[in-house]
């Protein structure tokens, strides 16, 4: 291959994959004293920051469609987790609220930050550093859909 441009170690969208892959591994084991997926902690995530949030302001939030949403709230539902009920305001919208078992769970998830840190061998300047870049990108590649 002539083109360096074109070899898979040079892309970025593979480093990001690859790397989102290997986090995700690292979490696991993290979330199974809570029962959850990576996925089902970003929700409660975002529940515990604010609690409830309708379906629509949680996807926003989480870059997922309802498609995908949807079946994850209603495991997590059943898990006991969270409830999901019509807006009294508005009957087309579904509010996401936790249980007293998910704002419980919190509790129990105040450690995996620093487990998930003493995992990777980086400082934490470079981390932060990391993490501001990627949002920024994040913002870009908003800004162009």
């Amino acid at each position: 291959m002539a083109d360096e441009k074109m070899k898979l170690e040079n892309q970025i969208c593979f480093s990001l994959y690859a790397t989102t892959r290997e986090m995700t591994k690292l979490y696991r084991p993290l979330l199974a004293d809570l029962n959850i997926t990576y996925p089902q902690y970003l929700v409660l995530l975002a529940l515990w920051e604010t609690n409830p949030l309708t379906v629509k302001e949680l996807g926003k939030r989480l870059y997922l469609d309802s498609g995908t949403l949807t079946p994850m709230l209603k495991r997590m539902e059943t898990e006991g987790l969270l409830v999901r009920e019509r807006s009294k305001e508005d009957e087309r919208s579904v509010v996401v609220s936790l249980t007293i078992k998910g704002e419980e769970a919190e509790e129990k998830a105040s450690c995996i930050p620093d487990l998930l840190l003493g995992n990777i061998d980086l400082d934490e300047e470079k981390i932060l550093q990391l993490k501001e870049t990627l949002n920024r990108m994040l913002e870009a590649t908003q800004e162009k859909q």
